[in-house]
This record gives structure tokens, sequence and C-alpha cells, in this order.
């Protein structure tokens, strides 16, 4: 049985389908199971990461589980796993941990990673770059406004899809051979937010304008829906380009997905 926390999130339900369709039995924990929808044959139950004592039940008979990022009391959650058997976790952490390990992003996913380390289970780290679902945060000015209000960074960024992290994932909880190893992931292409737009301009076959932001603009607009930490780093963590990762082809056997792969699997969203 694999364990798969935070999985109604845009990793997580990709990682439940990913593990379900290859024929592994999967759990997946949710603070409202009643609400959430998974695939027939998915077993579903109550946990709440900020609460590592309501995992007792969700850790039984697990042989694996999926963590993304630090939540709550990452040892504690850990502790708990290994208490009930559980041999291996994979935890989704940052590469800002590498790029820039004192921003706010970098300096907690370096924690994780240190607490997993340190947890006596078999690890393996994965730290993606920054995700192509952040586009989702323009859906309200795209449908209301026709545009996208940003900051750029004129270097572009190599934004990867949460499906291919979920496959690099199951992979990692289901394969020998990532056992206390760090993988890098990264998109196949860099792209700036502009191009992003264009992308989604020509998906959704309707004009999106891109209104540039300056820095200060930027921030006012995103700390309104973004702790102030997270908001910072998105600003000031230009530059430390990690390149572009081969992981996902060298770990599941097909190319990274692109950008434009994934809007037109989530068009629907942006109205």
């Amino acid at each position: 049985m694999i364990l798969v926390t935070s999985a109604t999130g845009n990793i997580g339900r990709c990682l439940v389908r990913e593990l379900q369709e290859s024929g592994h039995a999967v759990r997946a924990t949710t603070r409202d199971p009643g609400g959430a929808e998974f695939p027939d044959g998915v077993e579903v139950v109550a946990g709440d990461l900020e609460d590592p004592d309501s995992l007792r039940d969700a850790f039984a008979g697990v042989s694996g589980f999926f963590l993304l990022g630090s939540p709550g009391d990452v040892p504690a959650i850990l502790h708990r796993a290994a208490e009930a058997g559980v041999r291996r976790v994979v935890l989704v952490s940052s590469l800002l941990a590498e790029t820039h390990p004192g921003s706010f992003i970098g300096s907690g996913a370096l924690a994780g990673e240190k607490a997993v380390r340190d947890s006596g289970l078999e690890w393996t780290v994965l730290r993606p770059w920054e995700f192509t679902s952040n586009a989702f945060w323009w859906i309200p000015s795209i449908t209301e406004h026709g545009s996208v209000y940003s900051h750029e960074n004129p270097e572009g960024s190599q934004v990867v899809d949460p499906a291919d992290i979920a496959a690099v994932a199951a992979s990692a909880l289901t394969e020998l051979g990532h056992e206390q190893r760090i993988h890098s992931l990264t998109g196949p292409e860099k792209l700036t937010v502009a191009q992003r737009v264009a992308v989604l301009a020509e998906e959704l076959g309707r004009p999106v304008d891109f209104v540039e932001l300056s820095t200060e603009q930027a921030r006012e607009r995103m700390l309104e829906y973004m702790p102030a930490g997270i908001v910072e780093d998105m600003l000031a963590t230009e530059g430390g380009d990690p390149g572009l990762s081969d992981t996902v082809r060298r770990i599941t056997g097909r190319p990274a997905r692109s950008f434009r792969q994934w809007a037109r699997e989530h068009i629907a969203a942006f109205g």
C-alpha cells in the first residue's frame, strides 16, 4: 500500500491516478474525505498534516508515502510513519534549496530535506522548479479583464508540469534505485511570463494581454493572495539559473511535458 498525502493537490491527484492505473494499491489522505473524488479502487481516509497523530490510521500497512513540501511538524510526521513500519518517503522539496538556499522557500525546503534524511527511512527528494500550474493564479484577471498582470523575468523560467513531478514520484515510490537520492526537475524549455500568456491566448482562441508590472506593483498584487515570504522569493530569486534537467526523461522514459501540453489539458479552467 502506498500513501499519498496532499492527495487533492495538483501533484497529489496526478500521483494517485498514476499509481492506481499502474496497478498499485493506493491510499489517499485528505482533511475532508467526503468531499474528495478519486478513481475507483483508491482508499480515501481522513488525515491532517498539521496534526501528525491524525495520520496513525493512514500509515497502517503502508510501505511508502508521498509528502509535499514541509507542512507542520515534519519530524513528527516521519516519526509516526516509522512507528507504523513505513519504509520509504518521497518528499517534494524545491530547487530553490540548491539555487537560493538562504531564501524563505529555499531554507524551508532544506529543513524538510534534513528531516527526511534524519528519519531513518529510505528517502528520495524531488526538487522541482516553478510549476506550470502557477498559471492558475492568472484565472481571475484573464476571465475578468482579458489580461495577465505580472512581474517579468526576462530570462524566462523552466516551468515543470505537476504531472511530471507525479510520474517521477511514482517511480521513486515503486522502483529500486532512488534511495537516498535527490532529483532535480524542470520543464523542457524556458518561457517568460509573456510567452506563457501567449500560449494561453492561442489555446483559448482569443486575445489575452500581458501587462508587465514593476516589482512594487507586483508585490502589492501578490500579497493579496500569497504569504509575504513566498512573494519576496518570487520577486527576488531571479538568476541562479538551474538549467534544463533531463530527470523526467531519464526516469520515466518520456520527455518532460511542455507548457502548451499543460495549457491544452487545463484550458477549460481559464474560461
